[in-house]
């Protein structure tokens, strides 16, 4: 029998370095051309077009160092250094967007209108500057005001007359920048839903187990409280660590339950079953899975990123609480994203299976959030 297994690790592989190399691209093409777009407002100020160049290339600079090495400084340094170059990176990407709107409109004016629009051309980079610094604002607003988004939910043809109380928190990408005080946060808005049971839906830790141990984050999640437990899966940034299986330890030392394609029943009432996350090409289908559990239980499942929602669906799946996708996390991320997965965002129902899907409470990388929220997720379940 041929094993074609091989061939498709090969093609996924390809596909992962052509992803990158045009993801790459597109980066540094947006850097060139805010800088140039940037550099030729200041054309009658030359003062300012050497400090502007000055100023552009340290945050260029400030972002790399962030983004390499913010695990490896102080909990302190790890946290200005990257939302310093994180925030210009927002600013870049908004900045490229203005500077693309006003040079449309100056290919259209010189071809149909013919007005005298170069005088304005300061004027607007410096009003959609403005807007940028109004809107990072309010995304920086958003990311730390976290909101709790309730559902509640009947299993099919549930028996036990059971209300559940779950609390869902996904993607909280634990570092230096998301740190001990952000944390506590988190474990208090937690403990405030009087969860019966709390899952932990991949991406605890950004990537560095590092600073989840010198800050001694473990102590503050053993303080949530719940009924059953706390449990979790793998997510994608898990696989990023240089050492998964550390961080795995370290979160069986926080309290949480780490499931790896494998399933627990709970109170003789209902399975939790985990998934460990896509990046391992190798995981359990989950048909195999739930082969040998008892089909009269509801099964409640965390699986990191939301693909193939189908495949829950078929199986009988009670329940699917899923994170990954940060809702795009700003804006137009969050419109891009819809196109991406079926569920992006929020509740779906297929069958009788209901899908959760979570913006996230934590965030990578920017610590904005426009047009999307951060969130914890409650759901009350009639079993």
């Amino acid at each position: 029998m041929l094993n074609f297994e091989p061939c498709i690790l090969n093609v996924k592989f390809y596909f992962m370095k052509m992803y990158m190399l045009i993801f790459l691209l597109i980066f540094f093409s947006l850097l060139g051309y805010v800088f140039v777009r940037g550099y030729q407002n200041f054309a009658q100020f030359p003062v300012l077009k050497i400090t502007y160049i000055i100023v552009y290339v340290s945050l260029f600079l400030t972002m790399m160092t962030g983004f390499i090495g913010s695990d490896y400084f102080s909990p302190t340094m790890g946290s200005v250094v990257p939302f310093i170059g994180f925030t210009f990176l927002m600013v870049v990407i908004y900045m490229g967007i203005a500077f693309l709107v006003i040079d449309i409109f100056r290919i259209i004016n010189h071809f149909f209108i013919h007005a005298d629009v170069e005088k304005y051309r300061f004027g607007a980079s410096a009003v959609s500057f403005g807007v940028v610094v109004i809107l990072l604002i309010i995304g920086n607003y958003n990311f730390n005001n976290p909101v709790v988004t309730k559902w509640n939910v009947s299993a099919e043809n549930q028996t036990q007359q059971k209300q559940l109380r779950i609390v869902m928190a996904s993607d909280l990408h634990l570092n230096n920048s998301i740190g001990k005080k952000k944390l506590q946060q988190y474990v208090k808005l937690i403990n405030e839903q009087n969860p019966d049971i709390v899952f932990f839906v991949g991406d605890i830790v950004d990537r560095n187990i590092d600073p989840f141990i010198n800050q001694r984050m473990y102590e503050d999640l053993l303080q949530i409280k719940s009924t059953y437990g706390v449990f979790g899966a793998t997510g994608n940034h898990e696989f990023y660590s240089s050492n998964k299986e550390s961080n795995y330890e370290y979160y069986e030392k926080a309290g949480i339950r780490m499931l790896f394609d494998e399933a627990v029943l709970i109170d003789n009432s209902f399975y939790v079953l985990g998934r460990d996350d896509r990046m391992n090409l190798d995981r359990k289908k989950l048909s195999e899975i739930i082969n040998d559990l008892d089909r009269n239980f509801p099964i409640l499942l965390l699986d990191h990123q939301p693909f193939e929602l189908e495949e829950a669906e078929k199986n009988g799946i009670t329940m699917q609480f899923s994170g990954h996708t940060h809702n795009g996390q700003f804006f137009p991320g969050n419109i891009i994203v819809r196109f991406i997965y079926e569920l992006a965002h929020g509740y779906k129902q297929k069958g009788n299976t209901h899908y959760f899907v979570s913006s996230g409470l934590g965030i990578w990388g920017p610590q904005y959030r426009i047009g999307t929220k951060s969130e914890l997720v409650v759901v009350d379940l009639e079993l």
